[in-house]
């Protein structure tokens, strides 16, 4: 199946992250697979973006590539102003450590630590002394304030999430990178999830960008881009569920998107 690539949104703001000309490659011969093909994107401080995509289209590769999880085979990743492949592997982890913040499917909480240690562990981790009104602000945001004792083993689900959020949030990152954050949760966690994401985003000042297969969670971002075959093919702003679902449909029955 093949589609039309969309030419991007030319960015109202400075980016938090972007990429010119990203390809990834794996394999070679016959086994050769092109996961991105010449991918040109910006993310935008201060906005919250949503990549969507069928299966295999690329979606995941795109977000770890930029986050540093992966390297590319041609073109370029920056966060800010800095290109990722030109960091060495010290670098590159001060970098993700410092600039950038994580909320995966998985809640990655260290189960002997409280939601408190689990949200300030990267500072400790750093050998800095976590910004108390900033934390206070964002444990607030989450809804914590009265868990930061308990060991995960003690939180719900959706709590748990929430701590990963908080701790993604407690460094002000550059930019949060987010991979199916609501997978492993009830539709009520997740739509308070996303909603802490927002508020992240619209209160907070933080970037978010999220993968996702879910047209209501993608509602909830500020615009959605599509991915297909490696190529961003289209970009929706001020998302609806239902204009998303018809993208995604679109996607579905094969119809070109030009």
């Amino acid at each position: 199946m093949s589609y039309a690539p969309a030419r991007p949104a030319a960015p109202t703001g400075t980016a938090a992250a972007s990429a010119t000309g990203l390809t990834k490659v794996y394999g070679s011969g016959e086994t050769r697979v092109v996961a991105l093909d010449a991918v040109d994107v910006a993310f935008e401080r201060g906005r919250f973006t949503a990549i969507m995509g069928p299966s295999g289209s690329g979606k995941s590769t795109l977000m770890h590539c930029m986050a540093g999880l992966d390297t590319v085979s041609a073109g370029s990743a920056r966060i800010g102003e800095v290109e990722l492949a030109r960091l060495g592997d010290r670098e590159l982890t001060r970098l993700r450590r410092d600039k950038i913040g994580f909320v995966f499917q998985a809640f990655n909480l260290l189960p002997t630590l409280t939601a408190y240690e689990n949200i300030t562990l990267p500072a400790a981790i750093a050998g800095r002394t976590h910004d108390r009104a900033w934390f206070e602000r964002v444990v607030h945001a989450v809804g914590l304030a009265d868990r930061l004792g308990h060991r995960p083993a003690q939180l719900s689900g959706g709590q748990q999430q929430r701590v990963a959020v908080a701790r993604a949030l407690a460094s002000r990152p550059e930019i949060i990178f987010a991979d199916e954050p609501t997978g492993n949760l009830d539709s009520r966690s997740g739509a308070e999830l996303l909603g802490f994401l927002r508020e992240s985003v619209h209160s907070l000042e933080q970037t978010v960008v999220m993968v996702t297969h879910d047209p209501v969670a993608a509602a909830y971002a500020d615009r959605v881009i599509f991915l297909a075959d490696g190529r961003i093919v289209d970009e929706v702003q001020a998302p609806s569920a239902e204009a998303v679902l018809d993208r995604m449909r679109r996607f579905e029955t094969g119809e070109r998107i030009s």
